[in-house]
C-alpha cells in the first residue's frame, strides 16, 4: 500500500511553503519545534510578553526625573489697557488716562523638572510591574505547553487512524483474494454464488471503511496542521506507527513519579497573580502616605515692540531669564473613604484568589491521579489485546484452512476474519489511549517540554 512518508522541514524562523525535494520522516520532537517557531496563539503570547516588559519600563519611568520644556511667542495684536485715575493725568487734571499695558512681542522658552523624592504608590509599582512581567512570561510558558500537548496528542491519533489504515488494507487484499479463491471454485463447480457475493458484500465494506479512514485522516491532519501553524496547502505524510517501541514502552512502565504542584505552570499562574493583587492591596495603601517631590523651574523671555527679540544686542527688545526650585508635598486628608474601599476590595479579590488555588489544586492532583489510573488501565489493556490478536489470528488461520479443507463454511471463515479486525483495531486503540495517557501523566508533572528531547 502506499506509505505515509513526511517531507523534511527546514524548522527556521524563514519557513516558506515550498516543499523540498530531499524528504525525510518527521519525528515528534520536528513537528513540536516547528510548532513551537509557527503558532498563532504562541506567537500572540509571545508579543503579549514583550508588552508586559514595555509596561514595566513605563511603570519605572515615574521613578526618573521628569522634564518638560515649552516655548511660545505672541503678538498683542490689540495690547491691554490699563485705566489710571485722573490725578495721574498732567495734561488734563482729573481725566482718567487710559495707557497700553505691555509690549507688541513676547517670546519665552522654560523648562521644568519633576522628581520624586517620596511616593510610595510609584515603588509599589515598580514592585509590581516586575512581577507583572513574570506573570506574562508564565503565560507564554503555558501557551507553550498547551501547544505542545494539542501537537502531541494529534500526532498520535493520525499515526493509529493510519495503523488503523493499514488493518483495513490488509483485510481487503485477504478479501480480494478470497473473492479470487472463491471465483474459480465457482467456475469448477465447488462453491455457490452464495458465497461469492458475501465475499464481494465484505470487500465492498472494508473499501468503504477504507474511504472512510482516509477522509477522517485528511480531517485530522488538517487540524495538525492548524496547530502547527503550518499552511493548509502543504502535503503531509506519516510515518508508521512505531509499535515495537511503544510495546517495549509500555512494559517496563511503573514508575509514575510523584506529583509536584509547584510543578504546574497553571498553579504558578494563580500564585503570581495572587502577588500581583497583594501588591495591588498595597498600592492601595499607599494612597495614605503622603508625597514628597522636587521640582525646579528656568525660564528666558523676551519682550519687545519690534519683531527683532532675535537679534541679540543689536534688537529693542528686553531680555531676561528666571529660575526657581522648590519641594512640594502633598498629604491625603479625606477623601470620602474612598480608598478605604478600594482596600477592601483588594481583599476580597485575594479571598477569591485563595479559593482558585484551592480549585486548582484539587483539580490538577485529580488530573494526575486519573492520569495514572488511565496509564495503569492502558498497561493492562494492551497486554490483553496483543494476546487476543495472537489468539483471533490463531483462530483465522485455522479457519481458513479448514475452509480451504472444505472443512468450515464461509460464514465461519467470515467470523474469524471480522473478530482478527476487530481485536487489531481494539489493540492499535489501546496503544492510543496509552499515548494520550502517557501525555496526561507528562502534563501532570510540569514536564511537557520535555518532549522536545
Amino acid at each position: 500500500m502506499k506509505k505515509w512518508i513526511i517531507p523534511f522541514l527546514f524548522l527556521s524562523s524563514a519557513w516558506t511553503t515550498n516543499v523540498y525535494a530531499q524528504t525525510k520522516q518527521l519525528s515528534l520532537q520536528e513537528a513540536l519545534r516547528f510548532a513551537l517557531d509557527h503558532n498563532q496563539q504562541l506567537a500572540v503570547s509571545r508579543l503579549e510578553e514583550q508588552i508586559g516588559k514595555q509596561k514595566t519600563l513605563e511603570v519605572r519611568a515615574q521613578a526618573l526625573p521628569q522634564i518638560t520644556g515649552n516655548a511660545n511667542i505672541t503678538d498683542n495684536i490689540k495690547k491691554q489697557v490699563m485705566v489710571l485715575p485722573g490725578e495721574f493725568n498732567r495734561d488734563e487734571p482729573g481725566k482718567p488716562v487710559a495707557l497700553p499695558v505691555g509690549t507688541t512681542w513676547n517670546a519665552s522658552a522654560s523648562a521644568e523638572l519633576n522628581q520624586q523624592l517620596f511616593n510610595q504608590s510609584v515603588f509599589t509599582g515598580l514592585q509590581a510591574a516586575r512581577s507583572g512581567e513574570e506573570y506574562y512570561t508564565l503565560q507564554t510558558q503555558q501557551t507553550k505547553e498547551v501547544v505542545i500537548y494539542n501537537v502531541s496528542a494529534l500526532y498520535y491519533s493520525l499515526l493509529v487512524k493510519q495503523e488503523k489504515l493499514n488493518v483495513v488494507q490488509s483485510n481487503i487484499d485477504k478479501m480480494t483474494k478470497l473473492v479470487e479463491t472463491t471465483q474459480s471454485q465457482l467456475d469448477n463447480g465447488l462453491a455457490k454464488r452464495i458465497d461469492l457475493d458475501r465475499i464481494k458484500v465484505s470487500l465492498v465494506n472494508y473499501q468503504t471503511q477504507k474511504s472512510q479512514l482516509i477522509n477522517q485522516l485528511k480531517v485530522d491532519e488538517n487540524k495538525l496542521k492548524q496547530a502547527m501553524g503550518m499552511p493548509v496547502a502543504e502535503d503531509l505524510e506519516f510515518p508508521p506507527l512505531a509499535l515495537s517501541d511503544i510495546e517495549q514502552k509500555a512494559a517496563v512502565t511503573t514508575d509514575f513519579g510523584e506529583f509536584n504542584l509547584s510543578n504546574r505552570t497553571e498553579y504558578k499562574l494563580l500564585k503570581k497573580n495572587e502577588e500581583l493583587q497583594e501588591f495591588q492591596k498595597k498600592a492601595y495603601i499607599a494612597e495614605y502616605f503622603p508625597s514628597l517631590s522636587f521640582n525646579g523651574r528656568y525660564s528666558y523671555n523676551s519682550l519687545s515692540d519690534k519683531f527683532d527679540m532675535f537679534k541679540g544686542n543689536n534688537g529693542t527688545a528686553n531680555n531676561f531669564g528666571m529660575a526657581s526650585i522648590g519641594l512640594t508635598l502633598k498629604i491625603p486628608i479625606f477623601d470620602g473613604f474612598a480608598r478605604r474601599s478600594r482596600v477592601n476590595q483588594a481583599n476580597y479579590t485575594l479571598e477569591q484568589i485563595a479559593k482558585k488555588l484551592d480549585a486548582n489544586k484539587m483539580e490538577l492532583t485529580t488530573a494526575f491521579e486519573n492520569a495514572r489510573l488511565s496509564l495503569l488501565n492502558s498497561l493492562s489493556t494492551i497486554k490483553s489485546q496483543k494476546e487476543n490478536v495472537a489468539l483471533a489470528d490463531e483462530v483465522y488461520a485455522s479457519t481458513q484452512n479448514n475452509y480451504n479443507l472444505g472443512l468450515a463454511n464461509l460464514t465461519d471463515l467470515l467470523n474469524s476474519e471480522t473478530s482478527l479486525a476487530e481485536a487489531q483495531n481494539s489493540y492499535n486503540e489501546a496503544l492510543l489511549q496509552y499515548k494520550l495517557a502517557e501525555l496526561d501523566l507528562i502534563k501532570s508533572h510540569g514536564n511537557l517540554p520535555s518532549l522536545l528531547n
